[in-house]
């Protein structure tokens, strides 16, 4: 007997249940009564969908161009190497699922691990705005450890949530652990390459267990190459995560619809260790509050925000916050942030509002400990009002003050006035930095370089990425080798060329080009 005849002898002896299956379905011209095994056996509705309960290695396939409403909940677990995967087939138009606002989330994956989701067009608009109502949503209750949840290039829009963080919100995609008897979180989550548009309250977040009193992180949580636009509230916010790596995403025009009294921010860790933020663009970021581009926030330890690109967000680049009223065993404070190779451009005119002219490029508020902030560009245009308040850094009073902050080889320049405020914060050392322009009470700095910078270019509108190149140190420039030496300062640029370890870096966010 040949080993070709054998082995689809032994394939046949394999039960049904055992085999992987595709799995179509057609709401045009299928039929539940069908066995869904055959593009022309195609069944017909979600409701059929959701009452399988399937294995590792199947697929289910929506028909391109077809419509469903209704909300898709499939049950069953597949693996990391053997997950269940649902796509499309077929050319045309993603199958476009919609749940009418009479659902809490459109898509939901409840205590079920091992699947991956892509090319999907996901809607939830109900006739009003209602509280916790969701486009995507992930969600463990007393299950354990679930492994490898992939989404992948979804198109999510059209959410209607609350607008007020309070009230519940509202989530394009949203993931929460919880459970008494058993913990729960996602180790392997990945959300690469979808696209959100005009989702209420929030874009890509978590929610977990995160108290330290309780600290039980998700793990392996990766959001890359993401598109939001017209956001409502917060762009991207990784809770209870260890690790998490946020990156290469492009948040535009968000956070226009949360009321007076709340917040939101562009991207940020909240209650997270060792978070990764870097390659992103945020740019438009516009709100009665916050409404930066970036955020470090409280009850995280060791955040990295490097090579993102913010501009024109009405809040500033960044704030770094800690609430001292919240302490362990709930909250460790903020600890340890570093933010280095980062280019702001126009971040921190705010025009509107209880707080408009209160927008600093830098917000770093409350008792955040041992901050370093190097090697960054900052560039600040025209006022639109030359009324208007522009502070580089302010240091606030959140039920403490900052201690320990370190501002070293940044270029600092404003085509107008800079103003900086220090308040009752402890040890804020500047050093080997660049200014220019403006200074209205430029910070003691033994080593300030206090001339134009030279660089190629200084754009006092924000170019796109791809001309950002341009401001690096041109021939002559004073920032060239002018910096101080950073241990442990992550070896390279911006745009990805070398720094030199143990010799003096240029100043800014960019070595000048051989």
């Amino acid at each position: 007997m040949t080993r070709s005849i054998l082995v689809v002898i032994l394939l046949l002896c394999v039960p049904l249940t055992c085999r992987s299956l595709t799995y179509y379905v057609n709401s045009n011209q299928g039929d539940d009564s069908h066995s869904g095994l055959s593009p022309a056996e195609a069944w017909k509705t979600l409701d059929k969908v959701n009452q399988i309960i399937f294995k590792p290695g199947d697929r289910i396939l929506f028909r391109a161009g077809t419509k469903y409403a209704g909300r898709l909940k499939p049950q069953g677990s597949g693996t990391a190497h053997n997950p269940i995967r649902i796509d499309k087939y077929g050319k045309g138009a993603l199958p476009r699922i919609d749940g009418e606002g009479k659902y809490e989330a459109t898509l939901e994956l409840y205590n079920d691990e091992g699947w991956e989701v892509s090319d999907l067009e996901i809607t939830n608009l109900g006739p009003t705005q209602q509280a916790g109502r969701k486009g995507v949503y992930l969600n463990l209750h007393d299950y354990g450890v679930a492994h490898h949840l992939v989404l992948k290039n979804l198109y999510v829009h059209d959410v209607n949530g609350s607008d007020l963080k309070k009230s519940g919100a509202g989530y394009g995609i949203f993931w929460d652990v919880k459970g008494n008897v058993k913990k729960s979180r996602y180790d392997g989550l990945l959300i690469e390459g979808c696209h959100l548009v005009k989702c209420d309250r929030n874009g890509i977040c978590g929610a977990g267990y995160w108290s330290r009193q309780d600290w039980f992180p998700c793990l392996h949580v990766v959001i890359r190459n993401n598109l939001l636009e017209d956001i409502g509230g917060d762009g991207i916010v990784p809770v209870a995560c260890d690790g998490c790596i946020v990156e290469h995403n492009v948040l535009r025009g968000c956070g226009k619809r949360f009321p007076p009294g709340d917040a939101a921010a562009g991207i940020w860790p909240w209650s997270c260790d060792n978070t990764i933020v870097q390659y992103n663009e945020v740019s438009g970021q516009s709100g009665y509050w916050d409404s930066q581009g970036f955020d470090s926030d409280w009850n995280c330890r060791n955040t990295i925000i490097q090579y993102n690109y913010s501009h024109d967000n009405e809040g500033g680049f960044l704030l770094i916050c800690d609430d001292g009223s919240s302490k362990m065993p709930w909250s460790v404070g903020n600890i340890g942030t570093i933010v280095r190779y980062n280019i702001s451009i126009n971040d921190g005119y705010r025009m509107k509002g209880y707080a408009a002219g209160f927008s600093p490029t830098f917000n770093i508020s409350g008792p955040v400990e041992d901050t370093h902030i190097y090697n960054n560009t900052i560039i600040m245009g025209k006022k639109a009002n030359p009324k208007m308040d522009t502070t580089l850094v302010n240091m606030g009073n959140w039920n403490g003050w900052a201690s320990d902050t370190y501002f070293s080889n940044n270029i600092f320049y404003a085509a107008d006035s800079m103003k900086y405020k220090f308040g009752n914060a402890k040890n804020t050392v500047f050093d080997h930095n660049l200014y220019a322009g403006g200074q209205v009470n430029m910070p003691m700095d033994e080593h300030a370089i206090r001339q134009n910078p030279g660089l190629v270019r200084i754009p006092l509108k924000a170019p796109d990425w791809k001309k950002l190149s341009e401001l690096a140190p041109g021939k002559g420039s004073p920032c060239i080798e002018a910096g101080v030496v950073i241990p442990d300062n992550g070896g390279k640029d911006f745009i990805g060329d070398t720094v030199p370890i143990n010799t003096p870096p240029a100043i800014g966010a960019l070595e000048p080009k051989h």
